[in-house]
């Protein structure tokens, strides 16, 4: 089961320095939608950003994560 707190400390730990805000969209633990901000989108393009953060997930996305809606920016894009 992937909790909010565990999203979070995925993203955190494969993405060092990221800002990361986690929503359960349902209430089921299987919706979610993230935000994440990171230096390391620096250069990419907006399905680039999609793929990295769909790829520290694995084969989770689409079993036990259901629904994963990714917002990615730069820090100087989130302010």
């Amino acid at each position: 089961m992937f909790t909010p707190e565990k999203i979070k400390l995925i993203v955190e730990e494969k993405m060092p320095g990221s800002r990361v805000q986690v929503k359960d969209l349902t209430g089921t633990q299987d919706h979610y939608e993230l935000t994440v901000v990171s230096k390391e989108f620096h250069g990419k393009g907006l399905v680039d950003r999609h793929r990295m953060v769909y790829a520290l997930f694995g084969t989770a996305v689409g079993a036990e994560i259901h629904a994963l809606s990714v917002k990615a920016f730069t820090p100087e894009e989130f302010k």
